[in-house]
């Protein structure tokens, strides 16, 4: 498959896909757009958002903002105020955050509620607990991991827009971004659905805090900068950005996801896709994915549009990318067998 087949197959069966770059061994050895994006326009990423905020984490463990994840969640809330008869919450950790197995009291995320508040972090505090207490089961939450976004602002004294520019996206050479607030129910939808290219912004609350779980715009090209860190436990231009030890065990598989989530296995809101192999991903509704396969030295970052019922790529990655990546004459005979 030439690079004009492989260009035209997207067209027909990826049709919201808009840019795909992917490295290996370090190089840029393939991209390419569709739907008129230009190399620099950036989409809404949703959930791969998720991911680089463990890697904020991971930062402001380095920098001792954070002393540990087992840490209780409300070491770091002491003046939040809990709900009369509410007890689980005291138990819930920032590794519960992380793996998707905090304790919520909704049976579906209660996204009018959330988005209605002036304070979105207390509004997830609000949702953390509950009757059955910790269970350590697989409860993915889009709404409560914005408490990890407050509680690194709080930490820093800074916007988490302004810390991540600082420690992750101005050493990788991203474009500085900027938050984003919506004024009403309209404009939040139009953020998450339109198909236009977006600026380097941050979907954030009215306290200008960054959503968690989503809301991050990215080119592929930016996305795959920080495949690439990943790749290099946490390194990039001979400069450590984040930890290597952090790098390995967000990666390590914590939980598994259960049938929804295609068995996967989950570490620190990164997807663990195989743990012997070093294979790992971010990914985001649409298709939107950082994928990182460590023993092939392969980073493929795909950006896509909002389609309903697309979750991941990583079946179209593994059987036609990372093969057409493979047959080129940039790898090794032993790569290619």
């Amino acid at each position: 498959m030439d690079q004009k087949t492989l260009h035209d197959f997207v067209e027909e069966h990826h049709p919201n896909i808009c840019q795909i770059v992917a490295y290996k061994d370090g190089k840029e050895v393939y991209a390419d757009e569709w739907h008129q994006y230009r190399r620099d326009d950036c989409t809404h990423v949703m959930s791969v958002t998720k991911s680089i905020v463990s890697l904020l984490v991971g930062i402001a463990l380095d920098q001792g903002l954070i002393k540990s994840i087992n840490d209780k969640v409300l070491d770091y809330f002491p003046d939040y105020k809990v709900k009369r008869g509410e007890k689980t919450i005291y138990e819930v950790t920032l590794r519960h955050l992380l793996t998707m197995t905090a304790p919520y009291k909704y049976k579906s995320e209660p996204w009018s509620k959330v988005c209605r508040s002036d304070d979105w972090t207390i509004a997830a505090l609000d949702l953390l607990g509950g009757k059955k207490g910790i269970t350590g089961e697989f409860k993915y939450s889009t709404l409560g991991v914005h408490i990890l976004t407050g509680l690194i602002s709080r930490q820093s004294g800074m916007k988490i827009v302004d810390f991540a520019n600082r420690y992750l996206f101005e050493p990788l050479g991203i474009r500085e971004h900027r938050n984003y607030l919506v004024q009403t129910a309209e404009e939040h939808k139009h953020f998450k659905l339109c198909k236009e290219p977006k600026e380097n912004v941050w979907f954030c609350d009215p306290q200008g805090i960054g959503t968690a779980g989503y809301g991050l715009c990215f080119s592929a090209k930016d996305l795959g900068k920080i495949g690439e860190m990943c790749l290099n436990k946490g390194s990039y231009a001979g400069k450590q950005i984040v930890a290597s030890k952090w790098i390995e065990e967000m990666r390590t598989p914590f939980v598994m996801a259960g049938e929804r989530f295609r068995d996967m296995s989950y570490g620190y809101l990164w997807w663990s896709l195989d743990s012997e192999k070093e294979v790992y991903a971010a990914i985001g509704d649409g298709g939107n994915v950082i994928y990182v396969d460590s023993k092939n030295h392969i980073v493929v970052a795909i950006t896509a549009y909002f389609k309903p019922a697309v979750y991941d790529r990583i079946d179209f990655i593994e059987a036609v990318i990372k093969q057409f990546i493979l047959s080129r004459n940039f790898c090794t005979e032993k790569e290619r067998q």
